[in-house]
């Protein structure tokens, strides 16, 4: 079902690049000739030999037949396997763009894996010619695909946190690289029902630190927690600092983005929020420089909400939703999935998050 359109009011400190979407999904080859590419979303975004790189999630699926739904499954060897059901078949429930539900069984409509794409200028893309750009689901807690991946720059070292999802949950994985060729996979590091993690890039009191989101069923909810780490694999001392606000924007489930900015004012988190009509927008948290988990500020209006056409159309509309971005200066340049679809850029001061807070 698709997102009902809100109005909104509140100022937003974006300024979109006049280039947007600067990749649509016509604009990326499928992974093989039965596949077709149904979006793009949600890129993790990261300096690298001179260039600007994103890491986008690509969402395929078979080319449909009539009367037919397929949709594709990663065999823990690697292989690929379709599904076939036909579109009257009386245990198929389709309410869902994202999600078919077969009897008591659930599957993606799609298969994610992640694409390197590189710029020059950080506004054109293009997937590079002179080393592998794809990566793809391996093992058996991916075999629904890999979604969202942050990348975290740790000097030379660059740290990978993606969604690994299959039909014993959504998890948290996370892999390593110093050459974008040569990948260390360090598998699950937080358990199911957890996503949207994201590492600090430095440590904070000798301990590394992320912020995840675990999600709760009938007690809790969709909130940012905290976690340390002497070895970024092994995670303890989880707090939650930040809950979604009744009647508010971020009403339903709050998430982080992309690792925090360290400011002289603290650390600078750009988080999603969502409200019970599935609209997602853009906040800001101000997290202690000593102890994170300690909430200074947290943006009352959204920084960005999704008032463009491209935001507002596409395979799940009112969506803007980011996990990369890179700093230059006081300039933030956010690169985000747009109605999970299409993928465009925008630029924020970071004086003027900090300044808009309370």
């Amino acid at each position: 079902m698709m997102a009902k359109n809100h109005a909104s009011k509140a100022p937003t400190l974006a300024s979109r690049f006049p280039d947007n979407p600067l990749l649509t999904p016509d604009q990326v080859r499928p992974s093989r000739g039965d596949m077709e590419v149904e979006c793009i979303l949600n890129p993790g975004a990261f300096k690298y030999a001179g260039k600007t790189w994103l890491l986008v999630r690509v969402a395929e699926r078979p080319t449909q037949e009539k009367g037919w739904i397929s949709f594709p499954v990663m065999e823990e060897s690697g292989q690929m396997q379709i599904m076939r059901y036909p579109r009257d078949h009386p245990d198929l429930d389709l309410s869902d763009p994202r999600i078919i539900r077969v009897g008591t069984r659930y599957y993606l409509t799609t298969l994610s894996h992640l694409r390197l794409f590189c710029s020059d200028d950080g506004i054109h893309f293009r997937e590079p010619e002179d080393q592998p750009s794809a990566i793809f689901p391996r093992g058996m807690h991916e075999t629904f695909g890999i979604e969202d991946c942050r990348v975290t720059t740790m000097n030379d070292r660059y740290v990978l946190t993606y969604t690994a999802v299959s039909d014993c949950g959504v998890a948290v994985a996370c892999m390593e690289t110093t050459d974008w060729e040569h990948f260390e996979r360090l598998g699950i590091i937080l358990p199911p029902h957890n996503k949207d993690c994201t590492l600090f890039d430095e440590p904070v009191q000798g301990l590394h630190r992320c912020l995840h989101r675990p999600s709760g069923v009938d007690v809790g909810g969709n909130f940012i927690w905290i976690a340390e780490s002497p070895d970024r694999i092994h995670w303890g001392n989880h707090r939650c600092i930040a809950q979604t606000r009744p009647q508010q924007w971020d009403s339903a489930r709050v998430g982080a983005g992309a690792a925090p900015v360290k400011t002289s004012q603290g650390w600078l988190e750009i988080y999603h929020g969502a409200d019970a009509h599935h609209r997602y927008c853009l906040g800001a948290l101000l997290l202690d420089l000593d102890e994170p988990h300690r909430v200074l500020a947290r943006s009352v209006q959204p920084i960005m909400v999704p008032d463009q056409d491209y935001e507002q159309k596409g395979f799940f509309g009112n969506v803007v939703f980011t996990n990369g971005h890179v700093v230059d200066g006081d300039r933030l340049n956010m690169y985000y999935g747009a109605s999970d679809t299409v993928i465009c850029g925008a630029s924020f001061s970071i004086t003027e998050i900090l300044q808009s807070l309370q």
